[in-house]
């Protein structure tokens, strides 16, 4: 189990890096599919995957990919507001087919994972997005890595004992200041290529503090819908490691709050 979840991890890595430094179609591609797929495993964890008001879902993560790609921003809370319209008409010609709390997590997986996941995108589109993006890895597996290390050594206070009795006090605050200093780090390394930052080492430093915490947040979200529905993973796509939404929980929250710290900092 252990070489096949490094396995699996390692090729993961690969697929990630590479779609993060080549950005444009192939990143675009890979958020698109990651989104959908974890679209999907939220679907089916609620029970709503036979539904077939989940294909609006799906239809409109494509539609809504396709809006940001071809960055036609002034149409994409048009198309927000429109797709909420929609499956309210069908929940009310349709009535009683469905029921109330399903129309509401189908709007609600949209926005929880096709929208915020697709800032990973939108960050890789900034003028030194093609530094910028890889904070987003920082801050939700380099966090990840940095809080399990901490925790592991010095963890004695949980920090949500019913939720994830495995991680503590000291582990979290070890993610957020890991994943401070590896952004500052890269970002002095690499200060003389930006374009845009005027501080590159504080900025970097303080996106990466930012998004280990709102990622630790998307971590806990992901456990406590599983615990919810009383399932061990979202999948098994990803071998050791489970679903999509397994992985890139973190990465859900982390790369729309590592957007806008830099839009704001930068």
């Amino acid at each position: 189990m252990f070489f096949k979840r490094l396995i699996s991890g390692i090729g993961l890595l690969i697929v990630a890096v590479s779609a993060f430094y080549i950005g444009s179609i192939p990143l675009a591609v890979l958020s698109a599919l990651v989104s959908i797929i974890g679209l999907f495993e939220f679907y089916r964890a609620l029970g709503l995957d036979k539904k077939n008001i989940a294909y609006l879902g799906y239809i409109y993560s494509l539609v809504y990919y396709c809006l940001v790609y071809f960055k036609l921003n002034q149409y994409i809370f048009f198309s927000i507001i429109a797709f909420l319209m929609i499956i309210f008409a069908i929940y009310v010609f349709t009535f009683p087919k469905y029921k109330t709390e399903e129309i509401s997590l189908v709007f609600m997986g949209v926005v929880y994972i096709p929208v915020l996941f697709s800032y990973v995108y939108n960050t890789r589109t900034y003028a030194d997005g093609k530094y910028l993006a890889w904070l987003i890895l920082i801050s939700s597996w380099g966090s990840d890595t940095c809080a399990y290390v901490v925790g592991s050594l010095i963890g004695k206070h949980k920090i949500a004992p019913v939720l994830s009795p495995k991680k503590s006090v000291e582990g979290s605050i070890g993610g957020v200041l890991g994943a401070a200093l590896i952004g500052g780090i890269v970002g002095f390394i690499l200060s003389n290529h930006f374009v845009n930052i005027g501080s590159p080492a504080f900025t970097c430093a303080v996106s990466c503090g930012i998004g280990s915490v709102i990622s630790q947040v998307g971590d806990a979200l992901a456990s406590a819908i599983k615990r919810n529905h009383n399932i061990k993973d979202y999948g098994n796509l990803i071998p050791g490691h489970g679903g999509i939404l397994d992985r890139f929980d973190s990465m859900i929250f982390t790369a729309p709050a590592v957007f806008f710290a830099i839009y704001f900092l930068g």
